[in-house]
C-alpha cells in the first residue's frame, strides 16, 4: 500500500469510528474540553480546546521516541507552552504515532488523521498550523511539503529539516573518523547491523574507545576532529561552562560529552532501527573529502590547536581518513529514505524555522541545508529562519516558541513577512511570557557539511 493510499484509508476509517464513543463529550459553551482517544492505526491522540477557542488549531508533532520506549500522545512542546497557548485560546492537538523509532511513514498519516478527528468533532478551524520539535520538525516539514492543503503554515523547531538521508550520513562521519584514527583494527561495524543487540555491542565498543582516548592529548585531538565533522558546538549543554574563544581544552571537553552521547544511541542503536525500516544501510561516505569537510567546520581552529598541542600531524590523520576503505549505501535503502524522509524544498505555505545555536544532536547548520533546498525549489520567499543563542537541543523558552508562532501567524494573516529580526522576536517573547528567557540573536549558520535534498540530483552518491 502506498503512503498516499494509507493516508486516505486511515482518515476514512477514523471518521467512521467517530460514531462510537471513544472520548469525553465534545465542547460545551463556557467549558474547556480535553479529549483522548485512539486512531485505527493504534496511535493515541490528544486534543485540548479552550472554552474561548480563537479558531486556530496547532497540530504538534513530537520528537523522536526510541523503539520500545513509552509513547504517549503529545500536543505541545512543554507544559509551560501548553498553559500559555490555552490561555491565549489555541486548540492543541497531536498524536503519539503508531510506532516508535524512525516512524515518519506512520507519523504523517497519524497526524493528519488526528486533524480530521478534531474537525469532525469541533468543526473546521479558521487556521491550522503544523509545528513540531526535533524529529517532529522533520514530520512538520514533511506535512508542509506533501500536504500543504491541510495547513496554513508550519513551524519546525530544532528540526531535522535537512532530512533523513543527510542526518544519517552526517551521523556516520564522526564515528568513521573515530574508528579510523583510534581503533582501525577493532572490527567495529558502523552500518548494516543485523539487530539491536549487534548495534548496542558496537556502541559499547566505540564508547570504550572514546573514553580511553579522552585520557591523552593525542586522543583528545582526534576526538575533536571527529566532533568537528558533525559540527558539534563547543558549548552544547546548559550545565557546561561557556568556554572562551581560545579555551581549546574546555571546548574539547564539552564536545566529548556530546560525542559520547551521539555514539551511545544515535550513531548505532537508533541507526539500526532506521536501517530495519529502510531494508539496509542508507548512508555512505564514498567520495567524501574529509580534509575539505574539516576546513569548512566551525571548530577547525580548535582542531588545529589541539593537534599542535598533542604533537600530531593533522595532515597525516586526514590522509588516513581519505584513504580508508569507504562505506557504500544500499541503493534500495537509500531510495526508501529519500522517498519518505528527504525534502524537495518546495513550500506552498509560509514556514518559520527556529533553532538553538548550541545544538549538538541536530547542529544548527541543518538550517543552511533546508535554505539550499528551498532556494533551488524557488520557495525561499516563503521561508524564514531564526536563531536562539543557547546551548542544548530544543532548549527554547516557552515565550521564544510563542514569539515564533505569532510571527508566523502575522505572515499568514497579512500575506507578507513582517520583521523577523531578533529584537522583534525578543519583544514578542517577553510579551508572551514576561518571566521567561529571550535570547534571539542575529546569526548566519555555516553551510551544512553534507547536504542531501531532492532538488539537487547530484547529491546522490
Amino acid at each position: 500500500m502506498t503512503t498516499r493510499t494509507r493516508v486516505r484509508t486511515v482518515l476514512l476509517t477514523a471518521l467512521a469510528l467517530l460514531a462510537a464513543p471513544v472520548a469525553p463529550a465534545g465542547a460545551t459553551a463556557g467549558t474547556d474540553t480535553h479529549v483522548e482517544g485512539r486512531l485505527p492505526s493504534g496511535a493515541a491522540y490528544l486534543i485540548d480546546v479552550p472554552a474561548d477557542w480563537n479558531g486556530t488549531v496547532l497540530l504538534f508533532s513530537h520528537g523522536y521516541t526510541p523503539a520500545g520506549s513509552p509513547n504517549p500522545a503529545q500536543n505541545a512542546p512543554s507544559s509551560a507552552a501548553k498553559e500559555l497557548l490555552l490561555n491565549e485560546g489555541y486548540a492543541l492537538i497531536g498524536s503519539s504515532y503508531a510506532t516508535t523509532g524512525w516512524a515518519v511513514t506512520d507519523a504523517v498519516p497519524d497526524q493528519l488523521a488526528t486533524l480530521d478527528v478534531f474537525t469532525s468533532r469541533f468543526g473546521t478551524a479558521r487556521r491550522t498550523i503544523a509545528w513540531g520539535s526535533s524529529y517532529g520538525g522533520l514530520v512538520t516539514t514533511a506535512i508542509a511539503e506533501r500536504h500543504p492543503g491541510r495547513i496554513d503554515g508550519s513551524l519546525p523547531m530544532c528540526g531535522l529539516v535537512h532530512g533523513g538521508v543527510a542526518n544519517w550520513n552526517n551521523t556516520l562521519d564522526p564515528v568513521f573518523a573515530l574508528k579510523t584514527l583510534l581503533a582501525p583494527d577493532s572490527g567495529i561495524a558502523l552500518t548494516g547491523f543485523p539487530d539491536r543487540t549487534a548495534a548496542a555491542t558496537a556502541a559499547n565498543a566505540m564508547t570504550n574507545v572514546v573514553s580511553t582516548a579522552q585520557r591523552t592529548d593525542q586522543g583528545r585531538a582526534r576526538i575533536a576532529l571527529a566532533a568537528a565533522l558533525h559540527n558539534i558546538p563547543v558549548w552544547n549543554d546548559p550545565s557546561q561552562p561557556r568556554p572562551g574563544p581560545t579555551d581549546w581544552d574546555t571546548q574539547q571537553t564539552n564536545q566529548y560529552q556530546a560525542l559520547s552521547g551521539l555514539v551511545q544511541l544515535p550513531a548505532f542503536v537508533w541507526r539500526q532501527e532506521a536501517e530495519s525500516r529502510a531494508g539496509g544501510s542508507m548512508a555512505w561516505n564514498t567520495g567524501v573529502d574529509y580534509s575539505a569537510m574539516l576546513r569548512r567546520s566551525t571548530t577547525f581552529k580548535e582542531v588545529t590547536a589541539l593537534y599542535k598541542k598533542a604533537g600530531l600531524s593533522l595532515r597525516d590523520d586526514l590522509a588516513a581518513l581519505n584513504r580508508a576503505p569507504r562505506i557504500e549505501a544500499d541503493p534500495a535503502a537509500l531510495d526508501w529514505m529519500s522517498r519518505t524522509s528527504a525534502f524537495t524544498g518546495k513550500l506552498k505555505k509560509p514556514e518559520l524555522s527556529i533553532h538553538t545555536t548550541g545544538d549538538a544532536l541536530v547542529p544548527v547548520q541543518v538550517q543552511s541545508a533546508y535554505r539550499r533546498a528551498a532556494t533551488a525549489a524557488g520557495s525561499a520567499p516563503l521561508l524564514r529562519q531564526a536563531y536562539v543563542d543557547t546551548p542544548g537541543h530544543c532548549t527554547f523558552s516557552a515565550g521564544e516558541q510563542l514569539a515564533a508562532l505569532h510571527t508566523l501567524e502575522d505572515r499568514i494573516t497579512t500575506g507578507h513577512w513582517g520583521d523577523t529580526g531578533p529584537a522583534t522576536l525578543n519583544t514578542r517573547a517577553r510579551a508572551a511570557d514576561p518571566a521567561g528567557q529571550t535570547r534571539y540573536i542575529r546569526y548566519a549558520p555555516a553551510p551544512y557539511p553534507r547536504p542531501y535534498d531532492l532538488s539537487h540530483p547530484a547529491d546522490r552518491p
